[in-house]
């Protein structure tokens, strides 16, 4: 599935530009042009990664990153900050309110391109995950595709250990059922598809993990979460 970018920059020709560029990389994109819509968008698009200019009307760039590192839901999305040659100090503030990097404006598509790219292979090998993973009396082979609770096979579909793989790997950030669509049916959540299907799935996943379903939270109006208890 393509990843998706948000760009968040109040110039329309940069938004024109790189939605141009990213496209053409093979990337989807979604965009806003003030900091309020970057976060309600942020929490809305589960984005993989966020494109931000710092200069921004309303709520301004380095906010918008304090606001979207404290919430659960997008704490995890890297940032490339947009900045001008002459923030020198908010770059540095900007990496110290986690952002993963900055490129300053003039830049070519190119090299911000570049950048999107070494940054989504940092996270992926930051995030990929162990050959086994044991929570308790839950134990899941990534490689062999198996899952156990309490050294016994349980039987899974190929798309419930999708679904209980993408919730793990969230590690703990909670999942729209349009987001979960997207990621383990790829099906694009904008599409009329049917989100019961998520639904479906988890209660399943629910029935055969048996005392281990109590790691998968359902969040109300939202969508699921994997508590990850020790």
């Amino acid at each position: 599935m393509k990843e998706k970018i948000l760009i968040v920059d109040d110039e329309t020709d940069i938004i024109k530009m790189l939605d141009y560029n990213l496209k053409k990389e093979g990337f989807r994109t979604t965009q806003a042009h003030d900091g309020e819509k970057a976060v309600a968008l942020a929490k809305k698009e589960n984005p993989n990664l966020i494109v931000l200019d710092l200069m921004l009307p309303g709520i301004d760039g380095l906010e918008v990153c304090k606001m979207l590192k404290k919430e659960p839901k997008t704490s995890g999305v890297p940032i490339i900050m947009l900045t001008a040659k002459t923030q020198e100090i908010d770059k540095i503030v900007g990496l110290e309110l986690g952002a993963d990097d900055y490129v300053s404006k003039p830049f070519s598509p190119r090299e911000l391109i570049a950048r999107i790219k070494a940054v989504l292979r940092r996270v992926k090998e930051k995030d990929k995950p162990p050959e086994t993973l044991k929570i308790g009396d839950l134990v899941l082979d990534f490689s062999k595709i198996t899952v156990t609770v309490k050294n016994k096979p349980v039987e899974l579909t190929s798309k419930e250990f999708e679904l209980l793989k993408t919730l793990i790997q969230a590690k703990g950030r909670v999942l729209s059922r349009g987001s979960l669509l997207d990621t383990v049916w790829g099906f694009d959540h904008s599409q009329e598809i049917e989100t019961r299907t998520v639904d479906v799935h988890i209660r399943t996943l629910r029935k055969k993990l048996k005392n281990e379903s109590r790691h998968l939270v359902t969040v109300k109006n939202y969508g699921y979460r994997f508590e990850n208890e020790h």
